[in-house]
């Protein structure tokens, strides 16, 4: 045969083994899993790959906080085991987060209606571009978003599984008006804020892209005073700012 041929079939060959892999990727769903790279890490916080994108999953969940697109999957998927080895149910409250450690509980909020919902991260995904988190058929249901399918929310880490959640309504809370990647811009908003309020402070924070250094003020021991202090920071000009609780 001539040598043409031959190179003719192993492009052929190279192509299939392209394509089948792809399928292969494409049709895992929520769990795609490389092998793990780090000896005394849990599998599930091991790097892993879908679509030729590495994800580090994050060592913490402790101050982490994210604003972005959710959207929700149910029936395709009801049944299956998840990243984390429980079975997803579509009626359960879950989510799959991409980055967050397997066992952390978040709020969730739907900023077009301020309904807010808590579920435990079991699952990774979604791997769509421009969505941070899919959640559970109910957990979609109780913040209002079947029908749009897609909607901007804001997470809240709150603690991750074996350990005791915040209270939600009643303890201490903070709302963070600004977060930098370089502190020194942090310390001059602190700065400007501790013109007017007197209990002021920086804390350090995580996301999928590195650290950050959060501005943030006291609001208080309860939900309400905490809601009025948001209220009013946004009508101070600081539209991004939202409400936590003390750790």
């Amino acid at each position: 045969m001539h040598k043409d041929a031959y190179r003719d079939i192993f492009n052929i060959f190279n192509l299939i083994c392209i394509v089948l892999a792809s399928f292969i990727i494409s049709s895992c769903g929520h769990k795609a899993y490389r092998l793990p790279r780090y000896p005394h890490t849990p599998p599930t916080q091991q790097p892993y790959e879908i679509n030729g994108r590495v994800y580090y999953p994050l060592p913490s969940a402790v101050g982490y906080s994210e604003v972005g697109y959710a959207s929700w999957y149910g029936k395709g998927f009801h049944g299956r085991p998840t990243a984390s080895g429980e079975i997803y149910n579509m009626y359960a409250y879950t989510a799959a987060h991409k980055t967050l450690p397997l066992g952390t509980y978040c709020l969730v909020e739907n900023l077009s209606n301020g309904k807010r919902v808590v579920v435990k991260v079991n699952d990774r995904g979604p791997f769509v571009k421009n969505r941070i988190i899919d959640l559970s058929y109910s957990a979609a249901k109780a913040i209002g978003m079947i029908g749009p399918g897609v909607t901007k929310v804001r997470i809240t880490a709150l603690g991750q599984k074996g350990k005791r959640l915040p209270d939600l309504v009643h303890g201490n809370f903070y709302v963070q008006v600004g977060a930098f990647k370089v502190k020194d811009n942090a310390v001059r908003l602190k700065r400007q804020l501790k013109k007017r309020y007197k209990n002021v402070r920086i804390k350090r924070r995580y996301s999928p892209r590195g650290p950050f250094f959060g501005v943030q003020l006291y609001a208080g021991s309860n939900i309400k005073t905490a809601k009025k202090m948001e209220k009013q920071l946004e009508r101070e000009g600081f539209k991004e700012a939202f409400i936590i609780s003390a750790d």
